[in-house]
């Protein structure tokens, strides 16, 4: 357990490397697709439900195996893909993983800000109106940072989840915690002592991702 602390701690990195990077693109993808449902335009509100239902519904591991193994072989065997940027991309496990749990948070991120819009009363909206601001800048200056404000505790429960969601990067050979993990069972022969000391990183991990949440909550509560 001792020997093995030093190559997990490290192997921690690329874990929150890849959390953060889906968690900032996610986050992007879901304000967008949040506000395509919020639009009265039927065909525009049923593609953003379509890429939701697509993404909650089906298994993350499958969506990696979709991106990496089924994209990633249709263009390499596509001589005129293969010399895209797409090609340059999609042949990195470290991207394709990233692709997939961004397009997955971002699905279930679009539902907490939807959900997050909707309760915003429309009083504080029509308030704005009738001291004549437009209303691009009571999207931006109002509606949203309400609508974070409120999506709080359900974002921090979607990144805890992505933060679990991340040990299936190394099913397809992305050295994570989890990658160094088995990496080290398989010479070890010691799946019992490693993985505790893998599964108290994530355990920390989740430990401060929470605390930070109530903190935020905290501070950004209406009085």
């Amino acid at each position: 357990m001792i020997s093995s602390f030093p190559k997990l701690l490290s192997a921690t990195v690329i874990t929150l490397k890849l959390l953060s990077a889906s968690l900032i693109i996610g986050l992007f993808v879901g304000l967008l697709f949040a506000i395509l449902r919020l639009n009265k335009n039927i065909f525009i509100n049923k593609f953003a439900y379509g890429y939701s239902y697509l993404f909650r519904g089906t298994p993350l591991l499958v969506q990696i195996f979709i991106i990496y193994y089924g994209l990633g072989n249709l263009i390499g065997n596509n001589e005129f893909l293969k010399s895209s940027l797409l090609w340059t991309v999609l042949k990195e496990p470290y991207w394709c993983a990233i692709i997939a749990f961004a397009l997955n948070t971002g699905a279930y991120t679009s539902e907490i800000l939807r959900s997050a819009f909707q309760t915003i009363k429309p009083g504080m909206i029509e308030a704005g109106k009738s001291l004549g601001i437009t209303s691009k800048i009571i999207f931006y200056k109002i509606q949203i940072p309400i609508a974070i404000r409120q999506s709080l505790p359900a974002y921090g429960n979607e990144i805890i989840l992505m933060l679990k969601g991340t040990s299936l990067a190394s099913t397809v050979t992305l050295m994570d915690l989890t990658g160094v993990a088995k990496y080290i069972v398989s010479t070890t022969f010691k799946p019992i002592e490693v993985f505790i000391i893998a599964g108290s990183i994530y355990l920390f991990m989740t430990f401060v991702i929470h605390n930070l949440i109530k903190y935020l909550e905290k501070k950004y509560s209406f009085q």
